[in-house]
């Protein structure tokens, strides 16, 4: 609370005249970085032909622990994602909000999976969900690493998908 009353610049009664509790706080935070996110997908959704996923998950990765990492610390940053994950564990609001952001965060990748096959990117035979869901594990993989490793270069995570993308499925006889 401390890091966050510092980086708003404004005293605990300035804040709790808006939250009710530490938890409210977090899962406003959690919102609004949801929103964030779904704003980038929905852009790309809307794009013809749409970024590839390591391009869009890049930009994302950019954006949520590079360009907008209070004080710049983004191990720390990673490592307080982590903490409201395990947060929700044992708070329900937090647990509703997160749930709630992962459904959407699902049916908004589910979209542009959709937008992929539209373009002829992507074939239909794996479900939009399935895909949505490992586009997703695979961004709260990279945080995670963030978190306990510190120092993850997102052009990591860009290389590493599009290494994986280029995959042809062959047949062994």
């Amino acid at each position: 609370m401390q890091d966050i009353l510092r980086e708003a610049g404004l005293s605990a009664g300035a804040v709790y005249r808006y939250f009710r509790s530490k938890e409210e706080l977090i899962a406003a935070i959690a919102d609004e970085a949801f929103a964030t996110i779904r704003g980038a997908f929905e852009d790309a959704a809307r794009t013809a032909p749409p970024p590839t996923p390591d391009v869009l998950l890049g930009r994302v990765m950019r954006t949520m622990l590079e360009e907008h990492v209070p004080g710049g610390d983004r191990q720390a940053f990673a490592r307080l994602i982590v903490q409201v994950w395990t947060e929700t564990l044992r708070n329900e609001l937090l647990a509703t909000t997160l749930d709630e952001g992962y459904t959407g965060m699902r049916q908004i990748w589910a979209k542009l999976v959709d937008a992929y096959r539209d373009n002829g990117l992507m074939g239909a035979d794996v479900p939009a969900d399935h895909v949505a869901r490992t586009l997703i594990a695979t961004a709260q993989g990279f945080i995670a690493q963030q978190a306990l490793f510190g120092d993850v270069q997102v052009e990591v995570l860009e290389d590493g998908l599009r290494g994986l993308m280029s995959m042809r499925e062959t047949k062994i006889s």
